[in-house]
C-alpha cells in the first residue's frame, strides 16, 4: 500500500481533520447518534490496534472502547482534536439508531424498490461491498420474532442492534470508501427521521434472496 502524496499535504490532513471533527459533532449533538473514534489505518496497511491480522484494519473500536460512545460536545471535541484527530468516526448502534446491512447490489436493488414503494426510508449508507439501511432502534427479541415469520431468511444479512457499529462518512482511513446514499434528514422532534424495521425487512430479505439464487423476487 502506497503512501498518497495529496493525503500526506499539511493543508489536506488539516482539511480532513477538520471535516472528521465537523462530521463527529453533527452526529452526536443533531442526530444525536453515540460516537467514538475508531482504530486508525496506518502505513503498508496495518491498524493501530497492534493486531497484525485484523481482520477490519482501521474500522473498528478499540481505545477508547465501544461502550465509551457518547454524544457529548466536549468529548467529541477532545477525542478528534486532541487524542486522535485522524481517527475515523464510528457510531454506537442500539441505543438511538440500529440499522440492517445487506449487500451492495442487493441494497441497491431493495432501495430502490423501496422507493417505488413510496415506503419512508431512513438515511443509507454505501460501503465497498454492503449497503447499511439505518432504522429506529431495534431489540434482538423484537427482531427474532419479525425473522422467524418469514420463509427464509439468508446469511448475508447483518444485524447492527445493541453492541454493533457502522463506520460513518467523512472518511479517514477505511471511512474514505463510505459515502451517504440517502443523507440523514431531520426529524420533526430533532434527530434523524428513522423508520421502523419491520415494513423493511421483509423486501430486503427478499432482495438478498434474490441475489444468492440469481432469481427475481419482485
Amino acid at each position: 500500500m502506497r503512501d498518497n502524496p495529496l493525503r500526506d499535504d499539511p493543508k489536506n490532513r488539516s482539511a480532513a481533520r477538520a471535516a472528521r471533527l465537523a462530521g463527529a459533532l453533527t452526529a452526536a449533538t443533531e442526530h444525536r447518534w453515540p460516537v467514538v473514534p475508531g482504530t486508525v489505518l496506518l502505513a503498508g496497511g496495518h491498524c493501530s490496534c497492534g493486531d497484525q491480522d485484523c481482520p477490519v484494519p482501521g474500522a473498528h473500536p478499540h481505545d477508547p472502547p465501544l461502550l465509551a460512545a457518547t454524544t457529548d460536545a466536549r468529548m467529541v471535541r477532545w477525542w478528534w482534536e486532541r487524542r486522535c484527530p485522524d481517527a475515523p468516526l464510528l457510531v454506537a448502534t442500539g441505543r438511538t439508531v440500529s440499522a440492517v446491512s445487506l449487500p451492495a447490489a442487493a441494497g441497491a436493488r431493495a432501495l430502490a424498490y423501496l422507493a417505488a414503494l413510496r415506503l419512508p426510508l431512513g438515511p443509507v449508507l454505501a460501503m465497498p461491498d454492503r449497503y447499511a439501511m439505518l432504522v429506529a432502534p431495534y431489540s434482538l427479541d423484537a427482531l427474532g420474532e419479525m425473522l422467524v415469520q418469514l420463509p427464509w431468511v439468508p446469511g448475508s444479512l447483518r444485524y447492527h442492534g445493541s453492541g454493533g457499529f457502522l463506520l460513518l462518512p467523512p472518511g479517514g482511513g477505511a471511512g474514505d470508501r463510505v459515502r451517504w446514499v440517502l443523507p440523514p434528514r431531520q426529524g420533526a422532534d430533532g434527530g434523524v427521521r428513522l423508520p421502523q424495521v419491520g415494513p423493511l425487512l421483509g423486501e430486503l430479505v427478499a432482495a438478498a434472496v434474490q441475489l444468492d439464487s440469481g432469481r427475481s423476487a419482485y
